[in-house]
């Protein structure tokens, strides 16, 4: 089918086009004056105080980063001078490791300060000072912003420098929260408090404590043969930890002793 040919248009049709063309071309320079002119109220209103915000968040930025940056930089001193001190220790250069422990001690936070002050306190204690050795101990385990494991371990440590000192219900008081299944010291803790209780003529008391810190696998090997003995001593149940560590098998069936065991 063949196409209507299309018509030309009208002289006024061509008026009213270019017409409109222009009125849409005046719109649009007319919104964007608009809005350059909002702009430029907007500015004179409110530019000064915006200018001062984004140079305030630009100071904090900086502030920020320096200050990261800073901790950063000042946690591996801390970190070298620790390990310098220890190494003094290694050659035997107790007094200099001592001085070099100083400023974490006076000047350190957290865990970096405990450690320090703990590391000095057993130094005083090696040396025979037990009395600056107990009062360390004793700041370390009352401050709250050391991490908790260092304050647990100052009392332990506190403690067993000043037993002979201390009276057997105050060495109870003081480690009875630690000395019970499920703390990471309950076998350091556990024994003096057994310890405590035998002064305290409380012999029933003391053999669990000794049994249990005998069976406790995470223990220093030192502090369970120990216990073992104290255990066997008062009667406590820890038959199966003395025959492992003698090297013989439990009973057998009949009840009769099993052949000791072959390596």
């Amino acid at each position: 089918m063949a196409l209507r040919p299309t018509r030309p248009q009208s002289r006024s049709e061509q008026l009213a086009e270019r017409n409109d063309a222009q009125q849409d071309v005046f719109l649009r320079e007319v919104d964007d004056a608009l809005r350059e002119d909002e702009l430029r109220g907007f500015l004179t209103r409110f530019g000064k105080p915006l200018a001062a915000l984004i140079v305030v968040a630009l100071v904090a930025l900086a502030g920020w980063l320096w200050w990261t940056d800073s901790q950063k930089q000042a946690a591996a001193e801390r970190g070298e001078t620790f390990t310098m001190a220890l190494d003094q220790l290694e050659k035997g250069r107790v007094d200099t490791a001592y001085k070099q422990l100083e400023p974490l001690v006076k000047d350190g936070k957290g865990g970096s300060q405990a450690a320090a002050a703990m590391l000095q306190a057993g130094i005083a204690l090696e040396q025979g000072r037990k009395d600056e050795a107990v009062r360390t101990f004793a700041a370390i385990a009352a401050n709250e912003s050391a991490p908790k494991p260092f304050r647990d371990l100052a009392r332990i440590r506190e403690v067993g420098a000043n037993f002979d000192a201390m009276k057997p219900e105050d060495v109870v008081a003081r480690l009875k929260d630690l000395a019970v299944p499920g703390s990471p010291w309950s076998a350091s803790a556990g024994e003096l408090v057994a310890m405590a209780h035998l002064r305290q003529n409380k012999p029933e008391l003391a053999g669990p404590l000794f049994a249990a810190s005998a069976k406790d696998k995470e223990a220093p090997e030192s502090l369970r043969s120990r216990a073992r003995q104290m255990a066997g001593l008062l009667g406590g149940d820890a038959i199966d930890d003395v025959a492992k560590a003698a090297g013989i098998a439990p009973a057998g069936a009949s009840g009769q002793p099993a052949a000791p065991a072959q390596n």
